[in-house]
């Protein structure tokens, strides 16, 4: 129970971590790329996605990183994508821009964890 806690700690703040990087390309790609939320959302899921992977390989679940599984990590949380630009479009008309992409990440973040415990970074057996 120690060491899963530890993970939901360590996956929770490289998430903060990352929820920086995606909102600030986010707001950047909108502002200079798009004006479309879902591409937008789409670009900046690209970013923070790749940097998640390389952070909690590294320091949550303390794997190598490798190719293969960065591409297997990226698609299991393309159920997180979903999660998060959902709740952006959703959210977006009722709330300050800013809230509703916070709301969104928050969604993301509860899909992804489970996503990349259960799934991607699994115990061996």
């Amino acid at each position: 129970m120690r060491a899963l806690l530890k993970q939901i700690f360590s996956f929770g703040l490289i998430g903060f971590v990352n929820a920086g990087v995606d909102t600030a390309v986010f707001f950047a790609a909108l502002y200079f790329v798009t004006g479309n939320l879902i591409a937008a959302n789409v670009c900046a899921w690209v970013v923070a996605v790749s940097c998640s992977y390389v952070l909690n390989s590294r320091f949550t679940f303390e794997k190598p990183l490798r190719l293969n599984d960065y591409l297997f990590f990226a698609t299991t949380q393309i159920g997180g994508l979903i999660a998060n630009t959902t709740a952006l479009v959703l959210t977006a008309p009722l709330v300050p821009l800013l809230v509703a992409k916070i709301i969104a990440i928050g969604f993301g973040f509860v899909v992804n964890f489970t996503l990349a415990r259960f799934i991607v970074f699994r115990a061996p057996k």
